[in-house]
């Protein structure tokens, strides 16, 4: 039985590297840091002081501003993303057949902002002074609320929160709604807002991130480099309009791509370290080329979780050199994050419209800041400079906290298979 089809025929993104999806596209390209001193809580006494902070970000352009007021940045900026989505689509301001639409998105933590905002003024000012929409707010499922209700998706409505794994998880589960027949249309993607004390705090107590950058923020990124130090706690959010094949093509949708397949897997290993053998991201990449029906020499880029930590980047080159055996030395890979540093649940989502770009424009975006070759990272990262190249075939990995780990696999969309 042939599987129905699932096309990629909007995106939408707000990240640190500009509020469009051809800005971003076009910094990445470009080799250009979207990464500088936090300006949303005073850092000066944390040892990492830098993030991947969104500049100029207005929801007034998105929403009313009574709306603004009541959910948090993460919901804002994922309402955003979703308006570019729609509009690129070439749908209507409400989904023509509501009950045939749904969303599937993603976050890691949700409104940590509301939270951290409500129990502030608990504490100093009692319960009577809490915003009535301090509950609300917070909860994890707040953004496919906001654009369920934003542009009347009445269908399948769900949140993924897999930690840094959340959203390429969230729009592979997305496209297999669509494969069995629940719906036409979703939403899909993922947000993250959580540039607060707590988190560069909670993270700088893990040893998590750089702390000899906050001078020069644009270097602290430097996946598979052998002077990384750390990822870059970074916000954002991007939205991909998933469409069944037919439906797409019936009303005249653009194509961007199309999802060939996913996969997820789990370490079993421990909370914070990934499997030093590399075992589960291998089986993600593994099955999720299986379930696309495509052999690791046909992938012709990948698109690398690459955080710029010790650990995650050495795993993730054995894992890919236990998929890819000698291939894994021919194919290139490169690290999105190296620009726009690591937005958690919105990572995955941020990488995926990143792959769409690549196969569209037959250009690999670089790996920047890398200067130092680790013997142990040893394969072809694109060191530097974009490069040109054929990319019909896109695999992006996304690996988190609690041993989450995901992969989606995105091909170039032809007629006929």
């Amino acid at each position: 039985m042939t599987r129905p089809r699932v096309v990629v025929t909007g995106i939408g993104v707000i990240s640190c590297l500009g509020n469009s999806a051809e800005r971003m596209w076009d910094g990445l390209i470009h080799g250009r840091s979207g990464i500088r001193r936090i300006t949303q809580f005073d850092a000066s006494e944390m040892p990492c002081q830098i993030a991947g902070e969104i500049p100029e970000f207005d929801p007034d352009n998105y929403m009313d501003r009574k709306e603004a007021r009541r959910i948090p940045r993460s919901a804002q900026i994922a309402l955003a993303a979703a308006v570019q989505a729609m509009v690129n689509a070439d749908l209507p301001e409400t989904m023509p057949d509501p009950e045939r639409s749904g969303i599937l998105f993603g976050t890691a933590v949700g409104g940590v902002d509301a939270i951290d905002d409500n129990l502030q003024i608990l504490r100093s000012k009692g319960y009577q002074r809490l915003n009535p929409f301090a509950i609300p707010s917070a909860i994890p499922n707040l953004a496919a609320f906001v654009m369920a209700r934003q542009f009347q998706c009445l269908g399948p409505n769900a949140t993924i929160t897999t930690a840094c794994a959340t959203s390429t998880q969230a729009i592979g589960e997305a496209a297999e709604i669509i494969r069995r027949g629940a719906a036409d249309v979703i939403i899909s993607g993922g947000t993250e807002s959580a540039i607060r004390d707590f988190a560069i705090g909670g993270f700088s107590a893990m040893r998590a991130l750089p702390t000899s950058y906050n001078d020069r923020p644009a270097r602290a990124s430097r996946p598979f480099d052998a002077h990384r130090e750390g990822f870059v706690f970074s916000e954002g959010a991007a939205v991909l309009i998933l469409e069944e094949l037919s439906h797409a093509l019936k009303r005249g949708a653009p194509i961007y791509a199309e999802v060939a397949g996913h996969a997820s897997s789990a370490d079993g290993y421990h909370v914070a370290a990934p499997d030093p053998e590399a075992a589960g991201p291998a089986r993600a990449m593994r099955w999720a080329l299986q379930y696309s029906g495509i052999s690791p020499s046909e992938v012709d880029y990948i698109n690398a979780h690459g955080t710029s930590t010790e650990l995650n980047d050495l795993t993730e080159t054995r894992a890919i050199k236990k998929v890819f055996s000698d291939y894994a030395y021919r194919v290139p890979i490169s690290s999105t994050k190296s620009m726009i540093g690591h937005a958690m649940g919105a990572s995955g989502a941020l990488e995926a419209l990143a792959c769409t770009f690549t196969i569209q424009n037959g250009l690999i975006h670089p790996t920047i800041n890398y200067e130092t070759a680790d013997p142990e990272c040893d394969l072809d990262y694109v060191p530097n400079q974009a490069r040109q190249k054929r990319v019909d075939i896109a695999l992006s990995n996304s690996f988190g906290l609690g041993g989450q780990n995901a992969c989606l696999v995105l091909k170039k969309y032809r007629s006929s298979r």
